[in-house]
């Protein structure tokens, strides 16, 4: 079994324009912001990308590195609605494909799978079926004659999630109260790259955490990153909170101001200390 470890920057080095990119965790929630600030370092563009958008999204839309984005929502939790995505999306920056949440769920499990689509009933009678025209129904082959939407697979080229911990053989394991899809992620991309906040033995992903914290198996897995405070500002339970002070500043600054201040450096190291310069100002 070979050592997956990777540097975010190696990560984006095999990332291309053109790509469908799967962006796992939710919102403002556990998001591989190290891997997405990695990205932002490339001339890498012309994304397709998929994702329950936060400010992974945001950052690429204020970019310009998003061709088309599929999601059901773009929000910063505590801030409704991701301002650099409204701002992208108000221009006609991107295309979108919004889908409802559960529809976007079964579209990953599609893809998963190695299926063209899955039935669900979301979606029916509602408004997602005239801004998504190129969406289909079927017609149950049993006595039922039910109708469903056959929502497609989200298949993707890539994948990048966040997790707790893993190891170097890419097995990783989520501590906080939720999944996020991220292990659905993975399995519907041609290539993941999972980062995390530590690296440990495969032994210890098991010896203080129930078996079924490990979310994401290294049958799935191309590479593994370890970023503490990779998540950095969203949330990644238990380790950290969201930086809400940071994240306000965030949706308050001009993309170019903050870019510039936060996103201009060589590696992630320049990131961190920023911010940390940053919060020796507000004391």
């Amino acid at each position: 079994m070979s050592d997956k470890t990777m540097t975010p920057d190696e990560v984006a080095g095999r990332l291309c324009s053109g790509m469908t990119l799967g962006i796992g965790g939710w919102g403002s929630r556990r998001k591989p912001m190290a891997l997405v600030r990695a990205l932002l370092r490339t001339s890498v563009t012309d994304l397709t990308v998929i994702s329950y958008g936060g400010p992974d999204v945001g950052l690429l839309a204020a970019a310009g590195r998003i061709r088309r984005l599929v999601a059901p929502f773009a929000t910063l939790d505590s801030i409704p609605l991701e301002p650099h995505f409204r701002a992208a999306r108000e221009s006609g920056a991107f295309e979108l494909t919004e889908l409802d949440e559960a529809m976007f769920m079964w579209g990953l499990h599609a893809a998963a799978n190695r299926l063209p689509f899955l039935p669900v009933r979301a979606g029916l009678g509602s408004g997602v079926m005239e801004v998504n025209p190129g969406l289909r129904t079927v017609v149950s082959p049993y006595e039922d004659g039910e109708e469903f939407v056959a929502v497609p697979a989200l298949r993707m080229d890539a994948a990048l999630v966040h997790l707790n911990r893993a190891d170097r053989l890419g097995n990783g394991q989520y501590l906080g109260p939720d999944p996020y899809f991220d292990d659905l992620f993975c399995e519907a991309a041609d290539d993941a790259y999972v980062s995390c906040e530590q690296l440990v033995e495969t032994a210890e992903l098991t010896k203080e955490a129930p078996p079924q914290s490990l979310l994401v198996g290294r049958h799935s897995v191309t590479g593994v990153v370890e970023t503490p405070n990779g998540a950095h500002f969203t949330s990644c339970a238990p380790d950290y909170g969201r930086d809400e002070a940071f994240q306000k500043l965030y949706a308050t600054t001009p993309w170019p101001e903050f870019a510039g201040r936060f996103l201009s450096g060589a590696g992630e190291d320049d990131y961190q200390r920023a911010v940390a310069a940053w919060r020796e100002e507000q004391r």
